[in-house]
């Protein structure tokens, strides 16, 4: 539950006022329901006794039934703009929360972020987020909305009708409401999260299959994939069959519980009627609001049965929206050094324009040290400073501005090369042009549609080797004062990994260069630099 109304805290705190105005008018749509119902009532009763009695003629008929059109207009009134209002407030918190938690994902190590697999981690973001709509909309709202209706419908019961009918309406309603919509929430906890769970899975398996259905065609896996998945959903719907199982039995004992708070406040009514407290019409008051504050239940229903969903989306979210770490406020040193760096008893110090290899066997830890000095790891004991600046001391929007990272996993979007390139936030053509020079793939792309070549999802349509170039290019329209290359010859051969050596070079004389290899060690680019053996 604590992660429930800190989740509502962020809700209503995204906006206040529409969320304040919202509530009012669920309120207002209750009071105005029971209202509508105690009214007519009141009159039905009336007017028919009026003509039992014979003075129809005299009985004023004309401000109850203005009363009684009001109250259904009003209630119309109110329910459409307590939908608009809340749905609107919801909607636009639920898109900050998403972007949110979308920039704190990309703000995570630089590991995770390797390791990560886009379309999972998306996918359960908006499923969680969305998942979140029924804690204002199913259950703070209805919840506030029932309590308020019922404290005044009750005080206007104990005025109107007396202590009994509003005791007897009371007592028959809220215990045994609250008993059933606990009984419900205990009773739905398993089976909504496995209908959540298992829609989850689902879509990551469609995705999967859509993803690589050429490889499962080729290894003949596509039947058994497609199983799976009807399987999964076959699971999905078992356990939204007993969710709604248990919603309409809850919906039944309700029904039954109001007819029981009915016929109490039809016994209390008669009571009060024969010891000459109130007149008949007042008396019949009790029974027609006891019918309407059934409505108060109608959406706590739905919403009880989602809070096994609700809750673990609430404190996955919650354990994504932790606030990140505030760089400390150093002043900036003006240290010619771009980049020093001590591991164990080694050293490395590069100014502009200098360069370096970082060698070692396979896994000793060249990318953990790279990811550590772009400030996307906190793995490494390295002592490291960019700038006169330890990498966790630098704003984060202050440190990609100074140095660009190009990981050994290139990663790229559906769309044209002119899409792609332009995400460094550099769309002039000319500087594309230039940096695609820069690592021999120009010809190619001029050779196709040019810049408005069209690639695919994760860069399909060109090769290993050149989707590595095309991240490469990217990082040379950075124009970064230090640059960190992560194998960035791999997959190319020896003449087209000088030339891209080489071209990196002229296109950023004045760039400090720190590339971790395990061959093109002796180019010339690091050939008089300093060499770091881990």
């Amino acid at each position: 539950m604590t992660a429930l109304l800190r989740i509502l805290r962020l809700l209503i705190v995204a906006s206040p006022w529409s969320m304040a105005r919202g509530a009012m008018l669920a309120v207002l749509v209750l009071l105005m329901g029971a209202a509508l119902l105690g009214l007519s009532g009141w009159f039905i009763t009336a007017t028919g006794l009026a003509g039992l009695a014979g003075i129809g003629i005299a009985f004023d008929v004309f401000r109850p039934s203005a009363g009684v059109r009001l109250l259904a207009l009003g209630r119309a009134a109110a329910r459409y703009g307590e939908r608009l209002l809340t749905h609107d407030a919801t909607l636009r918190a639920l898109a900050a929360l998403r972007v949110d938690l979308l920039k704190r994902v990309a703000r995570r190590d630089g590991r995770q972020l390797q390791n990560l697999r886009g379309e999972a981690a998306l996918t359960r973001i908006v499923a969680d987020v969305d998942a979140l709509d029924g804690v204002i909309l199913r259950l703070f709202l209805p919840v506030l909305a029932a309590v308020v209706t019922h404290a005044v419908a009750f005080a206007a019961l104990w005025w109107l009708a007396g202590a009994p009918v509003a005791l007897s309406v009371l007592v028959g309603y809220v215990p045994a409401g609250l008993i059933i919509l606990i009984a419900l929430g205990w009773r739905s906890l398993s089976p909504s999260r496995t209908a959540e769970d298992e829609a989850q899975r689902l879509r990551r398996g469609v995705i999967d299959l859509i993803r690589d259905r050429e490889a499962s065609i080729l290894t003949g896996s596509l039947a058994a994939g497609e199983e799976a998945l009807l399987q999964t959903d076959r699971t999905a719907r078992a356990a939204i069959r007993r969710l709604d199982v248990q919603e309409r039995r809850a919906g039944l004992i309700l029904a039954v519980a109001g007819s029981v708070a009915l016929a109490l406040a039809l016994l209390a009514g008669d009571w009060v009627l024969s010891r000459g407290s109130v007149d008949a019409a007042s008396a019949a008051i009790g029974v027609f609001v006891a019918l309407a504050l059934g409505e108060a239940f109608i959406p706590l229903r739905r919403g009880v049965t989602e809070i096994g969903r609700i809750i673990p989306a609430a404190e996955r979210v919650l354990s994504e929206a932790e606030p990140a770490p505030v760089p400390s406020k150093e002043g900036r040193c003006e240290d010619a050094t771009v980049l020093s760096l001590r591991v164990g008893d080694k050293h490395l110090s590069l100014n502009t324009g200098q360069a370096a290899v970082l060698t070692g066997a396979s896994g000793i830890g060249k990318t953990t040290l790279l990811l550590r000095i772009a400030g996307l790891s906190t793995l490494s004991d390295a002592r490291i400073s960019i700038l006169g600046r330890d990498p966790s001391h630098w704003a984060e929007a202050d440190l990609r501005d100074a140095v660009t990272m190009v990981p050994q996993r290139s990663v790229l979007i559906a769309g044209t090369v002119r899409d792609n390139l332009a995400l460094t936030g550099i769309t002039d053509e000319r500087a594309m042009w230039a940096a695609l020079d820069a690592v021999a793939l120009a010809e190619t792309i001029r050779h196709r549609d040019g810049l408005d070549t069209l690639l695919g999802e994760g860069g399909s349509g060109l090769s290993g080797g050149e989707t590595r170039r095309m991240a490469l290019a990217r990082a040379v329209l950075r124009r970064p004062k230090l640059l960190l290359l992560d194998e960035p010859t791999e997959g190319l051969d020896t003449e087209t990994a000088a030339k891209v050596l080489a071209g990196i070079r002229a296109a950023l004389p004045d760039t400090a260069i720190l590339a971790a290899l395990h061959r093109d060690v002796a180019h010339p680019l690091f050939g008089a630099r300093v060499s770091l053996e881990l």
